[in-house]
């Protein structure tokens, strides 16, 4: 009798435990999936016209939480880290909104309240109205973005504080790495931690990713809006946490409500380099490009009710709500609509 009072003690501890999830569940890749992916692949080796090109590295297709589809190219392998470039961003962002989570700041802070000692002499009225809600939106106020290397030979955050702001903040969106940049540096300051350090327990741990390189300024500050390196499937993770809502093995480690907002039209949008003044001489409507569908938190709103992580030469982690879908690629490409393009023309119908 004890030992089955054992036994069955063992067997309810069983049924108790959750396993969690370490590497992404996989399933066999349907035909038409296998199908659509090579006619993909078959066209972006022979649409371009050269010298542009599109070469890619890796695909990754979840569906239903599960890896539907994961191949590789060239000399990338499922345990080499990536750069994403801008992807970086979307893991700022979701720092940010923990760090509002915890009441350690708030979006209507104003900037300059971080660094009253950074500040140029005399800031001007619209510096001084800039909040964080602006730097995540892009609508910081400058009419030419600040860039890196310009400011270099001074504190990154200085130079962003002494660029001059034309606009109102959070009127005018102009893409703007280092706005990224002074969110990193705002976290920083108030967690006492690197970006990297912060997320590290908070995201990077509960979803088994093991811990990433990310570049940091010569102050000792993450880039926050590059040099982030991660796995293809650290990138999928990313995205299925999103279409869960911040849920991870049963808990909530990002609020559901902050990734909602950060994937949600907060502001309209124009390509990285290009005025809102200027989308009509170039022809560039939301019937052609996907970089004036509008902006979120550090993201990009998509066609097809997707929304999407961005980063140069083609890095996407792009979610797909209503057709519980993420689909991840990884790519040098001097192409970036067209590349689009083919997305949709090939892998969305088979999502």
């Amino acid at each position: 009798m004890l030992f089955l009072a054992l036994a069955a003690l063992l067997l309810t501890g069983c049924k108790q435990e959750v396993k969690e999830v370490v590497a992404l569940p996989r399933t066999t890749a349907t035909p038409e999936v296998t199908a659509a992916v090579d006619s993909f692949v078959l066209a972006t080796q022979t649409r371009p016209v050269k010298p542009d090109s599109i070469s890619l590295h890796s695909i990754m297709i979840l569906k239903n939480g599960e890896v539907v589809y994961e191949k590789w190219f060239n000399d990338y392998t499922p345990e080499k880290p990536h750069a994403m470039f801008s992807v970086s961003k979307t893991f700022t962002a979701t720092a940010v909104g923990l760090a509002i989570n915890e009441g350690k700041l708030n979006l209507n802070d104003s900037v300059v309240k971080f660094f009253p000692d950074k500040l140029p002499a005399d800031p001007s009225d619209n510096l001084k109205a800039m909040t964080v809600r602006d730097l995540l939106t892009m609508t910081c106020g400058h009419d030419e973005e600040p860039k890196a290397q310009k400011v270099d030979s001074l504190d990154w955050v200085r130079g962003f504080l002494s660029w001059p702001v034309e606009h109102k903040p959070g009127e005018y969106f102009l893409y703007n790495s280092v706005g990224t940049y002074m969110l990193s540096a705002i976290v920083q300051q108030v967690t006492g931690e690197k970006l990297i350090d912060y997320l590290d327990t908070r995201l990077f741990q509960p979803l088994h990713i093991d811990r990433p390189e990310w570049d940091e300024s010569p102050q000792g500050i993450n880039c926050g809006g590059w040099g982030l390196s991660l796995k293809t499937e650290d990138m999928a993770k990313m995205g299925q946490l999103f279409l869960q809502k911040g849920m991870w093995n049963g808990k909530q480690i990002v609020p559901a409500e902050w990734l909602e907002q950060m994937s949600s039209f907060q502001v309209p949008s124009a390509p990285a380099g290009t005025r809102f003044e200027d989308l009509e001489k170039a022809g560039l409507n939301k019937d052609n490009n996907e970089w004036v569908q509008g902006y979120g938190y550090q993201m990009w709103i998509c066609r097809h009710n997707a929304f999407r992580a961005d980063g140069f030469a083609g890095q996407y982690i792009i979610v797909f709500p209503d057709r519980n879908a993420v689909l991840v690629l990884t790519t040098s490409s001097s192409l970036y609509q067209p590349y689009m393009d083919l997305v949709w023309e090939y892998l969305l119908p088979v999502l």
